[in-house]
């Protein structure tokens, strides 16, 4: 057993990217839909001008580059590979804190705000709002170890957390999430480590009790209309990878347009884009991030972790500082009241005028702002 922490950047063969070339040239095309739109899932005419771009100009290597400056690393805890970005802060006061991704995300959500939150001396912002960066990959995601066994739910993950922060000289640290990340960064919170001083998370789940349903407000009202139609219109995924994430895992493992087509859709879903993906986020920026998932091969074992913790997402109570930020297109939304009865301890909520699901990754500058002013209380 070792608590080395060696360099370990991406680095992808040549011919791993002429595979998938390769492999896109083969592709055997559906039909269009009977209908025009989004109702029966991705266009074709979308997708393949996604894939067009795939194959035609889209440059991996300017994604590796930029990766490969934030120092990756891998370490091993709890018998698995854990890699992480890690940027570390000039600031010698600066507050340790890690930033946890979901799916279909991935480390490459935070390229846009990681260095800003290490240096905001450089970045026009307050020295004293600086953190050291720490960005895991989930595992199961990126170059993180697949669980060979079952067992590794969110729970265990933030045990691991806690374990990294403290092989890197972090004893007292935050923590910040969305998606998965938001149910890590729960269990960070419920875990009664000292090391844990507050989380902030961008994804917040709390239900309304029936007080609160005989007194909605319009906001609410909106909110759980949103749940409802996520219930019977935008959950099967989920329920798929909860269930089945082996069998869907031949498809989108052997298939990289299948692969694409099955993440590009969310973007388009949980983001603030009115109606097409590209008015949230460049080509170039989705695809960065599929070609994450396509060349090492995580279309099973990143669904696995709905097997693993779908069904107890944000069950634990929080007592320690925490803070939420709401974005109004993120498609699972708590009001304020709600949140207050599963986090006594509210230090900080916003609710934006703009923005989805993948907070950092469609709107930097904010999320920024929202992790500074989370965590301003407790420096």
């Amino acid at each position: 057993m070792t608590d080395a922490i060696t360099p370990y950047p991406f680095a992808f063969s040549d011919d791993a990217l002429a595979d998938l070339r390769a492999r896109l040239a083969l592709t055997r095309w559906p039909e269009p839909a009977t209908v025009d739109g989004w109702v029966q899932g991705a266009p074709l005419a979308s997708v393949q001008a996604l894939v067009h771009r795939w194959q035609n100009g889209y440059d991996w290597r300017a994604c590796e580059t930029r990766l490969n400056e934030l120092s990756p690393s891998m370490t091993t805890i709890d018998g698995l590979d854990i890699h992480f970005l890690h940027v570390r802060s000039p600031e010698p006061d600066a507050t340790p804190l890690v930033l946890t991704h979901g799916w279909p995300g991935s480390v490459i959500e935070f390229l846009k705000v990681a260095e800003a939150l290490a240096d905001p001396r450089a970045h026009g912002g307050d020295p004293a709002d600086a953190f050291h960066v720490v960005i895991p990959s989930l595992p199961g995601y990126g170059l993180s170890g697949k669980p060979s066994e079952a067992g590794w739910n969110t729970h265990r993950i933030a045990h691991a957390w806690i374990t990294l922060m403290k092989r890197l000289g972090y004893d007292r640290f935050v923590a910040q999430g969305g998606d998965w990340g938001s149910d890590v960064t729960n269990a960070l919170g419920a875990s009664g480590d000292p090391a844990v001083t507050g989380i902030h998370l961008n994804f917040v789940i709390a239900r309304p009790d029936a007080e609160d349903m005989a007194d909605l407000t319009d906001v609410e009202k909106a909110a759980l209309a949103d749940m409802q139609r996520y219930s019977t219109e935008g959950n099967a995924y989920a329920l798929e990878q909860k269930t089945r994430p082996q069998t869907l895992g031949y498809g989108l493992t052997d298939s990289p347009v299948g692969q694409a087509a099955w993440i590009y859709e969310k973007f388009r879903e949980w983001s603030d884009c009115d109606g097409e993906p590209e008015n949230a986020f460049t080509v170039d920026e989705m695809l960065d991030n599929i070609t994450l998932y396509w060349l090492t091969g995580t279309a099973a074992s990143s669904a696995r972790l709905y097997w693993e913790s779908f069904g107890a997402f944000n069950a634990d109570p929080v007592s320690i500082p925490v803070a939420c930020s709401i974005f109004p297109r993120e498609f699972l939304r708590a009001s304020r009241r709600w949140a207050q009865k599963r986090y006594p301890n509210i230090v900080h909520w916003n609710e934006l005028e703009k923005g989805g699901h993948f907070a950092a990754f469609e709107q930097p500058e904010l999320f920024i702002g929202e992790v500074r002013s989370a965590f301003r209380s407790l420096r």
